[in-house]
């Protein structure tokens, strides 16, 4: 075979492998809107809410604890942050605009413009998540970090002599 049917051959096995994870994909959806019909509006204007309503229940903690949530509150961005950048956007500069709307506007339903638009509201544009999907995100990457810090504190023989 030449090297261009070899090339197609490949692309046509590629895009069959992505028709297949885009129907799992789908599949798992209706799976856990039949499980829970809640949804949020996707596009990280629900990690920005929560990363809002973390920094701002920060505020009120006086101990160290504070830091911890801190670093919760910029680890929820790091999804609006993804989602600018991998849309060609600048990411820094994206999420602090969205993020100073929604805390202006009060309006948790704004999130990155992927699809460039020309608007922000998650709800206008129909971007939806399915609420357990984001709640188990959330529990996955928390407990990871906490499995990492567990880990850090564990000392090696001989190490604090």
């Amino acid at each position: 075979k030449q090297w261009y049917q070899r090339r197609v051959a490949i692309t046509a096995g590629m895009i069959v492998q992505e028709a297949k994870r885009s129907i799992w994909d789908a599949m798992c959806v209706i799976r856990n809107l039949v499980r829970d019909n809640r949804i949020v509006y996707g596009g990280g204007s629900n990690e920005i809410s929560c990363a809002i309503a973390v920094s701002a229940a920060a505020d009120k903690v006086p101990s160290i604890e504070q830091y911890a949530m801190r670093a919760f509150a910029d680890a929820l961005e790091s999804v609006p942050m993804a989602l600018a950048e991998n849309s060609g956007l600048a990411p820094f500069a994206t999420l602090a605009e969205v993020k100073s709307r929604q805390i202006k506007e009060d309006n948790p339903r704004l999130g990155i413009d992927c699809m460039d638009a020309g608007e922000n509201d998650m709800k206008v544009q129909h971007v939806i998540e399915t609420l357990i999907g984001k709640k188990q995100q959330i529990m996955l990457a928390t407990q990871l970090v906490r499995m990492i810090l567990k880990i850090d504190d564990v000392r090696s023989p001989g190490e604090g002599e």
